[in-house]
């Protein structure tokens, strides 16, 4: 094996008086160049970009102004001033779109069907979904059985949410028994009444005087006289664990609500608002489905409006909710953050939309 003998570089002279360093770049790239050579290394082309034709950026046609930007925020400031000085860019824009389509969806009396998951309940949103109910801005909720469960706790007993893996432990997870009696009694009276699920579980929930039925979803709704519709997979719910569940009424029930929802869902064309939040699976399958059926029975459910918000943007919500449903016309939104957070943040805008 060779010794490379090392160059002299204290006794090197140039012209130009080069630094140590840059000696030592030289020598590097003469050192590579050799070992290139011995190797039989090859030398790739390099496109030449001395003829690339250029423009001004001033005459280009671009996306983002200053006009756009932010304007700083400012103690006491109202919230119609948070909003008029939140950038007129991307999601900003996004959120006061939905809010706009909401107002607009009220002003020409279509729907403004909004899907619940079970965190929505967990987050303390339910109060500012009431409100805006009240209000005439939502005229339809659609949940899981986790969400109605959670507002059927809360509403009884002003709590919610247990310890799931330390109560996993011993199989205690699941089994209040009082939860489960009223949930599951709601299936059986639907069953055999021919009525809503959930128009059923806010019923008991007002005949029974719940100390926190104002605060309750399913109770405001029928108090209102809008639907809520569940829409149940057997098993995944805790009141499916006692032996007062009937599978066949809980079926019959949510079947039922199914067929309700899709009434609504049919009348969503032109001008119409479907709202998810934090449903992963259950009510954009759902809600795909109810939009097959509407429109294989002819209704015109096209140009409308629907949005997805979660912390996380799973496939389902994007596909069935945000993009297959408006392909035909309309717009579809997804807006990423807690539901603590965006939800006030759309009901407030909302308010600031109405003329």
């Amino acid at each position: 094996m060779k010794t490379r003998k090392k160059p002299d570089l204290k006794n090197h002279k140039s012209p130009n008086l080069q630094s140590s360093q840059e000696l030592n770049l030289k020598s590097c790239q003469d050192h590579h160049l050799k070992s290139c050579q011995e190797h039989n290394l090859k030398f790739y082309q390099e496109l030449n970009f001395n003829n690339i034709h250029t423009y001004s950026a001033s005459e280009r046609a671009s996306k983002v102004f200053t006009s756009l930007e932010a304007r700083p925020p400012f103690k006491g400031m109202s919230i119609s001033a948070f909003l008029s000085n939140l950038p007129a860019i991307l999601k900003a824009n996004d959120l006061k779109n939905i809010a706009r389509a909401i107002v607009g969806a009220k002003e020409k009396g279509k729907p403004v069907i909004v899907m619940l998951g079970g965190h929505v309940i967990k987050t303390g949103c339910s109060p500012i979904l009431i409100d805006l109910a009240k209000n005439g801005f939502i005229t339809h909720f659609a949940s899981n059985g986790s969400a109605a469960i959670h507002d059927t706790e809360l509403a009884r007993m002003g709590h919610t949410s247990e310890d799931v893996a330390s109560q996993l432990e011993d199989g205690s997870f699941g089994m209040a028994w009082d939860t489960a009696a009223l949930v599951n009694s709601a299936a059986k009276r639907a069953s055999e009444l021919k009525q809503g699920f959930g128009q059923t579980v806010g019923a008991m929930l007002v005949e029974d005087n719940a100390p926190f039925n104002s605060r309750a979803i399913l109770s405001n709704a029928f108090l209102l006289e809008i639907p809520y519709t569940l829409h149940i997979a057997i098993g995944t719910d805790i009141v499916h664990q006692h032996p007062d569940a009937d599978g066949a009424a809980i079926g019959d029930a949510s079947l039922r609500d199914f067929r309700i929802f899709a009434a609504s869902v049919a009348k969503l064309g032109h001008g119409g608002v479907v709202l998810n939040l934090g449903s992963a699976v259950i009510m954009p399958e759902v809600f795909l489905k109810a939009i097959s059926v509407a429109r294989n029975l002819g209704h015109d459910v096209t140009h409308f409006t629907t949005a997805n918000f979660d912390m996380i943007q799973h496939y389902r919500p994007r596909v069935n909710v945000v993009h297959r449903p408006v392909l035909s016309g309309g717009e579809g939104f997804s807006i990423t953050g807690h539901h603590e957070i965006m939800i006030p943040l759309l009901a407030a805008a909302v308010y600031e939309m109405v003329s």
